[in-house]
């Protein structure tokens, strides 16, 4: 049954809530700005109450069961960041205010970027993107920057592995570089022969996920990127899946260039209903000066007596702003709880225990679902959805017949190279019971792919929603709660 809207529950007269008489002086609006009618819900403040709560039960959380959603590191997020960004001091203050009202704000953002600087071995950072995909659009235009101040303008040609982020040719072909695929071996590695024959003074650069979406770590990246630094272009590092490498690797030390962290996924803010983001550059030195505007930094030393004094400088060949303020704060808020709690010590275990779940998962579903790469994996794997003796099942079945066992259903089909994908990652924050039974139920659903396949076809069977028309959902979106009669007007 379709839940009612607001609108559909609302009873002319009844009352919610009262504004109280205004403090200050009335005044007309200006012309044009006011309206003869208004047609909000009118409601009681009980009945709002349920029907949100009722929508909330329908929702699918991290706090009601397992996300295996691969490269999106859906973990658990420890409650006590929310506490520190709902700190009055964080989340009631303002980006216009004087710098000397938000020092508390300048120390945590500095700090975290000093963090940020250590875990990935950079030079520099900067706060300000606001999700992964602005935090490529910022190295792809660094890269781009740099090569224009260093006379060589014919450098537009970025490579981009047909294993990494999707977001990556997006973004590269925003500022204009002409988008180059380059092929996997047959373990999953960039192809060495391949890209050996695509570099020349036309190379900008290689944007390079490793681990890439197959899950592997390349097996050949300091030739990859020797390869690339001979032939003058620079290394952009797809730090989506920096889970895996915490307190491991740091990708500066082998030479990424420029690198994006997601907060949201590594550092643990809640990831679900498109929001909020945080996806911060790290730089080596060579872009240190292209950094966006507005980089924290201390103006004034302290002393004994003093604390240092906060605000911000601005790169000398900075490629300029990239949104209207500083960055996602209430996100920064989050990230440096969680680094804060864990130190350099537990950032590692959490990047051990993502590796061992995943290849745990991998090694008990091997031999039931198909591996394309049969390797040690790191934080992600990916399985072949189908099976050839039963061509009608595929990835989309599994990926629903999952919902009914209260599970949230892994990224299917992604990457583009392997067939029927379902790319699976644990995280490192789920228990053995839990991945126990994960492997039980993807066991059992390949069994029903062989005696009940229209149980697959007709999956999810007890969800509040059964399976939708996802085309017809992306191409005819309804964004507003009104009811249909008022959206057909």
């Amino acid at each position: 049954m379709t839940e009612p809207t607001v609108y559909e529950l609302s009873s002319p007269g009844r009352v919610g809530f009262k504004f109280p008489e205004p403090d200050v002086e009335e005044v007309a609006l200006p012309i044009g700005f006011e309206r003869e009618d208004l047609p909000l819900p009118e409601m009681s403040e009980l009945e709002v109450v349920r029907h949100f709560t009722r929508l909330s039960q329908k929702n699918y959380a991290i706090d009601l069961g397992f996300y295996p959603l691969g490269s999106c590191t859906m973990k658990y997020n420890p409650k006590i960041n929310e506490v520190a960004a709902r700190l009055p001091g964080f989340a009631y203050t303002h980006p216009l205010q004087p710098e000397e009202s938000v020092q508390g704000n300048l120390y945590l953002m500095y700090t975290l970027q000093e963090w940020l600087k250590e875990i990935g071995g950079f030079a520099g950072v900067t706060l300000m993107p606001a999700a992964g995909a602005q935090g490529e659009f910022t190295g792809a235009l660094m890269i781009r920057k740099y090569h224009l101040d260093h006379g060589q303008p014919q450098r537009k040609r970025i490579l981009i592995p047909d294993s990494a982020h999707g977001t990556n040719p997006a973004t590269s072909a925003m500022i204009g570089l002409e988008v180059v695929p380059l092929p996997s071996d047959e373990r999953g590695n960039i192809d060495l022969e391949a890209l050996k024959l695509l570099v020349d003074d036309r190379l900008a650069g290689l944007m390079l996920t490793n681990p890439n979406t197959l899950g592997l770590f390349d097996e050949n990246v300091q030739e990859v990127i020797r390869v690339v630094h001979e032939a003058g272009g620079l290394v952009y590092g797809d730090g989506a899946n920096m889970n895996a490498l915490l307190g491991v690797l740091r990708p500066g030390d082998i030479g990424i260039d420029v690198l994006h962290y997601n907060l949201h996924k590594t550092f643990s803010t809640p990831h679900g209903g498109g929001g909020p983001g945080s996806g911060p550059v790290a730089v080596n030195e060579k872009l240190l000066p292209y950094l966006p505007d507005c980089v924290v930094t201390i103006v004034e030393p302290g002393d004994d007596e003093n604390p240092p004094l906060f605000g911000f400088y601005h790169p000398e060949k900075s490629i300029g702003r990239l949104k209207s303020f500083y960055g996602h704060f209430g996100v920064m808020v989050r990230a440096y709880a969680y680094i804060a709690m864990h130190s350099g010590a537990g950032l590692r275990d959490i990047a051990e225990k993502a590796v061992l779940n995943a290849n745990y998962l991998m090694h008990k579903l091997k031999e039931t679902y198909t591996l394309p790469y049969d390797r040690t994996c790191m934080h992600e794997f990916v399985l072949e959805g189908f099976w050839k003796d039963i061509p009608d099942v595929h990835a989309f079945d599994i990926a629903k017949r999952l919902m009914d066992f209260d599970f949230h259903p892994p990224t299917n089909y992604f990457p583009l190279i392997v067939k029927e994908a379902l790319m699976i990652e644990p995280t490192e924050t789920e228990t053995l019971e839990t991945l126990d039974r994960f492997v039980d139920v993807m066991i059992q659903i390949a069994e029903e792919a062989r005696t009940n396949p229209q149980l697959l076809h007709d999956a999810p069977h007890n969800t509040p929603v059964r399976r939708a028309d996802e085309l017809k959902a992306a191409k005819e979106l309804v964004v507003c709660c009104y009811p249909l009669e008022e959206l057909q007007k």
